[in-house]
C-alpha cells in the first residue's frame, strides 16, 4: 500500500492534517547532517515533523575557527539552543528537547570515565520514560534514529539508539509507563545512513573528472573497513535534492559545529542533486506491510482518521 497523500487545510467542520514523523538525535546539528533534507521535503508537502534532541551538546567543541571567540565556550548551552532553534526554523521542523546533558566524546587510552550526571550514564528506563511522553504526546507514524552503532562510537549516539528502539517499544504498551499519556503505536522506525563510501566515491570520481582537487581523498583513505557496507544496509532512499538547499542552511546555522568552508560543502549543490539526490535510511523494525526496496519513509502506512473541528 502506497502513502495516503493528505493536505493540511479546512474542509468544512473537519481538519485535515497529514501525516508525522520524529527523528530522535543525540545532540543539536545532528538533525542538520542526518536525514534533513527528507525532514524538510515531508514539512513542505503537510506532514507534521519534529525534532527531538537528547542532550545540549554543551560538551561540543568549537569546530568553526571563525566562531572561536571570547565567551562563546563559556555559554556553550545558550550558544547551541539559539542554533538549533535557527537550524528547526530552516528545515519547518517542530523541536523539543528531552532535557540530558552531553557525555562528551571521551578520548585516551585508556578511555577516561564518562562525567557524572551524563546522559550516557541515565538508566536507561528513566530516559526512554520521558522520550515515550513525547512519543505519546506527538503520536509519530515513523521514528528515525541511529543504528546499533550510533552512526559512529560517541557514547551518546549510542544510548540514543538504545533509547529509540526502547521507546519504540514501548510507546504502545499500556502496561509500561502508563503515567506517560495514552498508549500510541509506532508504525516504523529507521536508521539514518549518512557517511556512505560509495557516495563519496561518486564525487571523488567528479572531482577527478573536471581535474580538480579531490576534498574526500585523505577521509577514503582512512576509512575504517569495519565499518562495513552501509550501502547493503539501505532500504529506503529518498529523493530529496530540491531540499538540499534547507538542509544546508540548516548545517550553517550551528555555526560552532559547521565550518562553512568544511566537507559539507565541499560538493558543488548542481553535482549533489544530479548525481546523489536522496538521504539513505535502513528500515530496523515495521508493523506494516511495506515492500523493499522503498522511496517513502510513509510506504504502508495509512493516515489518522481526521479529528472533527467544534465550532
Amino acid at each position: 500500500m502506497g502513502r495516503v497523500e493528505i493536505e493540511i487545510a479546512r474542509s468544512g467542520d473537519v481538519l485535515v492534517s497529514g501525516l508525522r514523523l520524529m527523528a530522535v538525535h543525540a545532540h543539536p546539528d545532528d538533525e542538520s547532517s542526518k536525514g534533513a533534507a527528507t525532514m524538510a521535503k515531508y514539512v513542505s508537502e503537510g506532514n507534521d515533523v519534529m525534532v527531538v534532541t537528547l542532550t545540549g551538546g554543551e560538551r561540543g567543541d568549537i569546530l568553526n575557527p571563525a566562531m572561536d571567540l571570547p565567551g562563546i565556550k563559556d555559554n556553550m548551552v545558550e550558544v547551541r539552543r539559539e542554533e538549533m532553534a535557527k537550524a528547526a526554523a530552516a528545515l519547518g521542523v517542530q523541536h523539543r528537547w528531552l532535557g540530558y546533558v552531553d557525555s562528551g566524546l571521551p578520548e585516551g587510552d585508556p578511555l577516561p570515565p564518562l562525567p557524572e550526571g551524563c546522559f550516557a550514564l541515565v538508566p536507561l528506563e528513566e530516559s526512554t520514560g520521558k522520550l515515550v511522553e513525547v512519543v505519546r504526546e506527538f503520536r509519530p507514524h515513523v521514528m528515525i534514529t541511529y543504528d546499533e552503532r550510533g552512526g559512529y562510537p560517541h557514547p551518546d549516539h549510542i544510548r540514543c539508539h538504545e533509547v529509540s528502539m526502547a521507546a519504540f517499544e514501548a510507546a504502545g504498551d499500556p502496561d509500561r509507563y502508563p503515567e506517560a499519556g495514552e498508549p500510541w503505536t509506532v508504525s516504523k522506525i529507521y536508521y539514518t545512513h549518512g557517511f556512505i563510501r560509495d557516495r563519496m566515491l561518486l564525487f571523488s570520481e567528479e572531482f577527478e573528472k573536471h581535474g580538480m582537487e579531490n576534498p574526500f581523498a585523505e577521509w577514503l583513505a582512512n576509512w575504517d573497513p569495519s565499518r562495513g557496507d552501509l550501502m547493503g544496509r539501505v532500504t529506503t532512499q529518498v529523493t530529496s535534492g530540491d531540499f538540499f538547499p534547507q538542509r544546508d542552511e540548516a548545517l550553517r546555522a550551528h555555526a560552532t559545529q559547521i565550518d562553512p568552508n568544511g566537507m559539507f560543502f565541499a560538493v558543488p549543490m548542481d553535482w549533489q542533486q544530479r548525481l546523489w539526490p536522496t538521504d539513505e535510511f535502513e528500515l530496523a523494525r515495521t508493523r506494516v506491510k511495506t515492500a523493499i526496496p522503498e522511496t517513502d519513509l510513509f510506504a504502508g502506512i495509512v493516515a489518522d482518521e481526521p479529528d472533527e473541528v467544534t465550532a
